[in-house]
């Protein structure tokens, strides 16, 4: 997380603040002592929030609290935690990636295209899994190298390409296999889609997680992370710190368009089928994801453990609303109202930073 800096211009010993005469308002000083609460709670506010629709849920829902919901959350959250993460780097560089969704989808169905076509001339077999992985991989880094190119060497907008993209390759799932979904596919694929460890974790989750953490860890201990970090804060004085501004962010959005691709897969292993529709609008949810976990969409700020409990809220969201026999409707009701809340709470840390 990044450093507070206290202001330059504070003389020792002072708060910043100019010396107010006696008699005079105190509104001043008890907003600035309410603003540094904000600040202070502002990294660990939304972990609350979790908490506590889990108690409500809970107390209106006991079924919450039973193995089938916490696999039913877990499995729903996978390929949103995936694009999260990747959507997670381009935020904090202060851009945008809303191709994501439509790479998973493109991503999936190439893959299960590759898989159909070598079980056709022999039976399937782990090799045949590990292509399809390794082709979805490289679709997804692919056109998420494109974006970055385009982003960084044309100097095009990152809201614009990641359209584009979205467009482009949003109608090119459909028109593979006839616009059908492709059903036949290696049994190792469902295998990994139905496995639970200890019947708790489906594999699928622990993957996502394992990518959460992994990824966490580049981004919270290590130069790639830091510099990430530097151009969200301020391009220009990363440039002036020696830092290849222009590689970075290609890397970043190749990054967020792999983690695409094994969202696709993961996608695929749950419903054992490669769908056309996969992926459609799931970029919205990634973004909700990060922006509900504390990132600023202005870049420079934000942390791992927030981007996923910002999946889970979402996840228990959907989950917790059809347990309590709520239209579903309402789900994208609560996560918008969430999403204000968390970008209000950015901008007042923006405004303490300022005093």
């Amino acid at each position: 997380m990044p450093t507070r800096i206290p202001s330059a211009f504070s003389p020792p010993g002072t708060s910043g603040a100019s010396p107010l005469p006696p008699g005079s308002p105190t509104e001043p000083t008890v907003r600035a002592g309410w603003l540094r609460v904000v600040d202070q709670v502002g990294d660990f506010w939304i972990v609350g929030v979790l908490a506590i629709m889990v108690a409500i849920f809970g107390i209106l829902a006991p079924a919450l609290f039973t193995r089938g919901a916490w696999l039913s959350i877990s499995n729903y959250s996978v390929e949103y935690l995936i694009l999260a993460v990747g959507q997670m780097f381009v935020i904090l560089t202060g851009g945008i990636d809303l191709s994501d969704g439509a790479i998973l989808g493109l991503s999936g169905m190439v893959s299960g295209a590759v898989m159909q076509s070598m079980l056709a001339a022999h039976d399937g077999n782990v090799f045949t899994t590990i292509v399809g992985f390794v082709v979805a991989l490289v679709v997804g880094a692919a056109v998420g190298f494109a974006n970055g190119f385009l982003i960084t060497r044309l100097k095009l907008p990152p809201f614009i390409v990641t359209l584009g993209s979205l467009t482009a390759i949003g109608a090119a799932p459909s028109l593979i296999n006839g616009g059908t979904e492709i059903s036949n596919l290696p049994p190792q694929i469902s295998t990994l889609g139905t496995i639970a460890i200890g019947g708790w974790i489906y594999v699928t989750f622990l993957t996502a997680v394992v990518v959460a953490v992994g990824f966490g860890l580049l981004l919270h201990r290590t130069r790639f992370g830091l510099r990430t970090y530097a151009i969200g804060s301020s391009g220009l004085s990363a440039r002036r710190a020696g830092i290849n501004v222009d590689r970075h962010l290609v890397w970043v959005y190749t990054l967020s368009g792999l983690l695409a691709g094994l969202a696709g897969m993961m996608v695929m292993a749950n419903f054992n089928v490669a769908n056309p529709l996969s992926g459609q609008n799931d970029e919205l949810d990634a973004i909700a994801a990060v922006v509900i976990g504390g990132a600023s969409l202005f870049g420079g700020r934000g942390h791992m453990l927030g981007t996923f409990v910002g999946t889970m809220i979402i996840s228990l969201l959907v989950t917790g609303l059809v347990l309590v026999n709520v239209n579903g409707s309402w789900t994208e009701v609560a996560t918008g109202i969430i999403i204000v809340a968390a970008v209000a709470m950015d901008q007042v840390r923006v405004r303490l930073a300022e005093r």
